[in-house]
């Protein structure tokens, strides 16, 4: 029985080194998503080359490489 003891203990030691290296199994590429909205009159996308798409609040909504044009004739380019 204090065998089996010893094993469950190096096991679960075990465990949790290998959780310990991934922050405890948690997701680490998650990106925080500011609730805001800019003054975006459209936007363009490599995708669909110059067509002007519906606009999204800001970058965070608008997928990677979409340009987002402002209505003050500024654009911010969504990386």
């Amino acid at each position: 029985m204090g065998g089996r003891k010893a094993y469950l203990g190096v096991l679960l030691l075990l465990v949790c080194a290998l959780l310990g290296d991934n922050n405890g199994g948690l997701v680490t590429s998650a990106k925080a998503c500011p609730q805001y909205c800019l003054d975006v009159e459209y936007m363009t996308c490599p995708s669909t080359g110059e067509q002007q798409l519906s606009p999204k609040c800001n970058c965070c909504l608008a997928p990677k490489g979409c340009i987002l044009h402002l209505s003050d004739g500024t654009s911010v380019t969504c990386s």
